[in-house]
């Protein structure tokens, strides 16, 4: 009889459209109905769905049932166990990308690899007889996000051929999206025309990277902003400043009058930069000054004079690459000569 009094109630409830607007829809409320009537624990309804609990409050509440009423309106109030931190973050991030590399600088893709938590991807890289490249990847790469790290260090033209190829490569493999991560552009110097009958390389380059089908190029203190210009739209460029890192270390270093030295007149932006950001780490009167040099052949300085006073200061030389050092020799021979 009891069983009876809860199934009529039940039914009769489901039939009560207001009473079921009050607590939900009149289908939800039916359907609970029904439940019950086949005999379902109604503790593990009003734990499976809200919308359930809220009708079982109601029908709980209609039949005078007061320890169902107790169960449902304990596990409303039973707070949502708490999510576990996910031991790595880039886990699901890096689900579908891939992260391969040449062999111009492994150490450094296995440390960005390991710091996403993930592995370099497996390629077979070596060389034919006559020192042409040879190249496969060894794993699917189809529908991913892959990120080549590849800089053109020397042997520059190596490096550079085993870049374009693995681009080829991935554009060939149905790649999503292809981003080359080119921490050293080689051909950098060459950016503009400064006599007749020279290449501007640093576009020629950029324009084979393109070719090849890259969408993103990351790079790191470009020689010259301008190069960012010799890609087309379709393939945006980030030129990352790694300056910020020697901030921290010069800030520390209580530093007497100190004077950032631009080595030539394309490198004043980055100079002022760095005077920037030891302004903002809390040093003051930060100055800077500049050297102009001219050159009598590649890595060779024919004279260098200062723009600007360093007497008396502590001076720091910021440039954006060194080959023979020769510039930075230079330099610091000019400024001993001019009192810093």
């Amino acid at each position: 009889m009891p069983a009876f009094s809860t199934l009529r109630t039940a039914f009769g409830a489901a039939r009560a459209v207001p009473f079921a607007r009050a607590v939900g829809s009149s289908r939800s409320f039916s359907s609970v109905g029904m439940a019950a009537a086949r005999g379902t624990n109604w503790t593990a309804i009003a734990a499976g769905a809200a919308a359930s609990s809220a009708v079982l409050f109601g029908l709980a509440m209609k039949t005078r049932d007061a320890p169902t009423y107790a169960k449902c309106d304990a596990l409303a109030k039973t707070p949502a166990p708490a999510e576990a931190a996910d031991p790595r973050p880039f886990g699901k991030k890096m689900f579908d990308c891939q992260v391969l590399s040449g062999n111009a600088n492994i150490p450094l893709a296995e440390a960005i690899a390991d710091a996403l938590q993930t592995k370099l991807g497996r390629l077979k890289l070596s060389r034919f007889a006559d020192g042409e490249v040879s190249l496969q990847i060894l794993e699917s790469i189809r529908g991913k996000d892959v990120y080549i790290i590849q800089p053109t260090s020397p042997p520059v033209n190596e490096h550079l051929m085993e870049l374009l190829l693995m681009i080829s490569t991935c554009r060939r493999s149905s790649s999503k999206k292809i981003t080359a991560v080119i921490p050293y552009y080689g051909y950098a110097r060459q950016d503009r025309k400064l006599s007749s009958r020279v290449p501007i390389s640093a576009a020629d380059v950029a324009r084979l990277i393109e070719t090849m089908g890259v969408d993103r190029v990351v790079a790191v203190d470009l020689h010259c902003g301008q190069i960012q210009g010799f890609f087309g739209p379709k393939v945006p460029v980030d030129n990352l400043e790694a300056q910020v890192i020697g901030l921290d270390h010069f800030a520390k270093k209580g530093l007497h009058k100190p004077i950032i030295i631009s080595p030539d007149a394309g490198g004043v932006y980055r100079a002022r930069k760095f005077q920037e950001g030891l302004i903002q780490q809390g040093i003051e009167d930060v100055g800077i000054a500049m050297l102009i040099k001219q050159r009598a052949g590649p890595n060779k300085i024919d004279r260098m004079d200062l723009v600007g006073s360093v007497e008396g200061s502590d001076v720091i030389i910021v440039d954006d690459m060194i080959d023979t050092a020769g510039t930075l020799v230079e330099a610091a021979r000019e400024l001993r000569r001019h009192g810093a």
